[in-house]
Parts: C-alpha cells; structure tokens; sequence
C-alpha cells in the first residue's frame, strides 16, 4: 500500500518506520525542517509505564478549582470562549471517578507495555542512541500525607503487572545517591526498574533518517492545506512547499494524521470531530556544572509535578500543564513564571549540580513550550475513522514519547490488516476477545 503519514513527531516517524518495515510505501510530511521539532522536542525523557495515570481522577476537580489561583500550579485551566475547551472539560469531569480511573490505567498501561516491548525491539534492531538510560524511575515525596497515599497508587499499577513499589528514604537514597543534599526533605518515594528514559527528539530524527534510507519520500518543510473528501473517503491532501511554494496533492491508499494537537482543526475540516485538546507543557533544560553529582535515574518531583531525566551533560526538567488553547508564547509573565519555577526547583533538589544562572546573570538555560495532545481520558485515539483511507494516531498527551514505538507500530499493523497483541481499545475497530497477560500483552482466543 501507499501509505501518507502526516506529522514527524514521535508518533508519525515510529508509525512510518513501521510501515515500511511492513513493506509499505510511505511519505512522511511535516511543516518543519526536521523531525520532532515541536511537541516531541523537549519533552521529559521518561519511559514511564509505571507513572501513566490519567489526569482524570476523584481529586481532580477540587485541585484544579484551587490551581487556578496558581501560576506556578501543575494543572492551570485557562478559561477561553471556545466550546472546544468546555467540552473537553465537561469529559474530562466525568472521567473522574474511581470506575473510569481504573479503566484507563489499565488501557494505558496495556499500551504502555505493549510500546516499551517495540522500543526495545527497534533499539536492538537499530541500534539508536539517544542518551539512553535504564536506570528506572523513582518518584519522591516531600509530603507525608502524600506519600500515605503513595501505596495505593502502586497498588494500582501492580494489579495490571507493573512492578512499582514503595520505598523508604533510606532505599531511595542508595538508588539515587544525587538526592542525599535534599534528603532531609523527603519523606518516602516509589521506584520502578523497568522503566528508562532518553531524548525523544534525538531518537525521532535518527529514526527519521532510516526511514529515509529505506525508500521513504520526506517532505520537510510542507504545510498541510487541505484532505479532500468526497463525504465517504478521503481523495487526497494537499501540501504546499515552504520554500518554493509550490503545491501538490498526494493520493494515497491511506492517510494516517499524526499531528498532535492540531489533529483536531484537520480533522474538523473534514467532519470530523475528535475529542483532543491541547496542554501546554513547559521544559528547562540545563548543563551540569557537576556531571559527578548529577542524578542517573529518571525521576518524578510530587510536590511539584515534574520529571527531572539527565541526558548526557545536560539535565531536562519538565512538567506543568495549561489547558488554555494554541498559545505557545514563552514570553508571557506567565509562562516566565512558570520556567522560573522548573529551575528553581532543580536548584532546590540539586543545589550547584547544574548551570541555573539566568541569561542575564550569564547562564544559558534552554526554555522549551509544546502542546500536549490530551483526551480527556488520556488515552489516545489510535485507528480508523469513519471517511474510508483515513486513520488517526493522536491524542497522547504527556505519553507520547512512553507510548510512541507502540503506537506506530499498532497503526501499522491495522492497516496492514493484523491485530495488535494487546487488550486495548483502537478507534473505530472491533475489540476481539482476548486473554490478557501480566505483561498487560494479550492473545487473541481462536
């Protein structure tokens, strides 16, 4: 088949990998100069199978209502006058519950098992280097009441096989030794070995380049005009060329849209309405002044609600949520505010490991915004929609990089006409009955 896969983040450079590795046809299109240069560019680094809860849950209304006085709050909604964002609000109140909680970890979860079992394939295959560490993730507690309800939580992620477990100070401290200046300041944490990170934006582009060297046409710098529907199937889409400004209309046997957040106005052009809205995330990420000192395990900031990965000589920390529409700017009083506090933090936890100077003071610190493709369950629509030839593969939200190996390469099978081995829920398809194994992979009964 003749596959156009439009959108080289994370999600669309793994989705053409493997359809090309199924013996497609691929052309592989984005607006930018390169792969992963917008929401997959400087995410958190993590793998983070065993951290996949959705956002949705009981607590979640009343925290929000009591964010949105925060600048600095993990979850910011910011009303708009666009029904888009209500609508997703109204969703995602009803997914807070503990019956909905509980089904779409497991849906998560099984994905998430499921891909970081296809990103170890296509590594031993390949053989990528992205700043790659298989140190696991721990998560530490500054807050006793909330680490009381850290068991729970793991008690959850257990159920569906996952080994994450709690831990005292003093095990969290041999695990990660970096953490032994703010020890006094945490109360307990969680840790899960399997888990790992690395730079996404690194590991997109080298695998964009071998999909480039197996025959695939990429068309860096094209905005995606218009798909063309007769009202049953889509025709084609137009592109037009940045440089030269020439348009094209690609015909295709399929169309896969991989664009992230901006899925949803693509798709609404054609009828379509998907439930994605974008959050606005924000990332610093540092050189280390003291690479000796510096945290080789991946983790998780509760207190504050954001990751911290190292990625060779530099630190990424990450995290914060704004539901408050397309906005990307960096240069608002508010988002200042809400970079400020990612350093500060590191500053806090790893006091003189990394470089935390302002510009202004002579420090050169690397601000990054990006907007996550969030559901309002968090699980992300992977399959067919109801116009013949067009398949979707979005709405990750902060889990594309845990979640993308898996997602391309389950898209890849449905077109190819193959069942993915996992229990999970794809967007206009039948759910086979399956048996389900701890791994959260699954076979299909005969």
């Amino acid at each position: 088949m003749n596959v156009v896969v439009l959108g080289a983040g994370i999600i669309g450079v793994s989705t053409a990998w493997h359809l090309l590795q199924r013996g497609h046809t691929v052309t592989l299109v984005d607006r930018q100069r390169d792969a992963a240069l917008e929401t997959s560019f400087a995410n958190a680094a993590q793998i983070s199978v065993s951290y996949c809860e959705p956002w949705a849950n009981r607590e979640a209304p009343l925290k929000a209502l009591k964010w949105m006085f925060s600048a600095t709050s993990p979850l910011l909604f910011r009303p708009q006058i666009d029904p888009a964002q209500w609508r997703w609000g109204m969703e995602f109140l009803g997914q807070c519950n503990d019956a909905a909680f509980e089904r779409n970890v497991s849906q998560l979860v099984a994905l998430g098992s499921y891909s970081h079992a296809a990103l170890k394939d296509l590594v031993a295959e390949t053989g990528i280097e992205y700043h790659r560490l298989e140190r696991g993730i721990a998560h530490y507690y500054s807050d006793q009441k909330s680490f009381d309800g850290a068991a729970d939580a793991a008690a959850v992620m257990q159920k569906f096989g996952v080994k994450r477990r709690v831990i005292d100070r003093a095990e969290l401290l041999r695990i990660e030794p970096a953490l032994a200046r703010y020890a006094e300041q945490i109360v307990g944490g969680t840790y899960t070995p399997s888990d790992e990170s690395g730079d996404a934006r690194v590991f997109s582009q080298q695998l964009a380049k071998l999909c480039d060297r197996r025959g695939a046409q990429l068309l860096w710098r094209h905005d995606i005009e218009q798909l063309d529907s007769d009202g049953r199937q889509i025709r084609q889409v137009r592109v037009r060329d940045q440089i030269t400004g020439q348009a094209r209309a690609l015909q295709a046997d399929a169309f896969v849209v991989a664009c992230g957040s901006y899925t949803t106005p693509l798709l609404k052009s054609v009828g379509l309405r998907v439930p994605i809205y974008p959050g606005k995330g924000y990332s610093a990420t540092l050189p280390l002044l003291k690479p000796e000192q510096a945290p080789q395990v991946s983790m998780i900031d509760d207190a504050y609600k954001i990751a911290m990965s190292r990625l060779g000589n530099q630190l990424r920390v990450a995290g914060t949520i704004e539901l408050g529409g397309f906005d990307l700017a960096l240069d608002t009083p508010l988002a200042k505010k809400r970079c400020a506090m990612l350093v500060r933090r590191i500053e806090q936890v790893f006091p003189g490991v990394a470089d935390t100077r302002t510009p202004e003071e002579g420090g050169d610190p690397q601000f990054w915004t990006g907007l996550r493709p969030a559901t309002p369950t968090n699980i992300p629509l992977i399959g067919r929609t109801r116009l013949g030839k067009l398949w979707i593969n979005a709405g990750h939200g902060t889990l594309g990089w845990t979640h993308g190996a898996g997602s391309g390469k389950a898209l890849a099978e449905l077109i190819s006409g193959e069942v993915p081995a996992m229990d999970f829920g794809f967007a206009g398809m039948p759910s086979p009955a399956r048996t389900r194994s701890a791994s959260g992979l699954v076979s299909q009964r005969a």
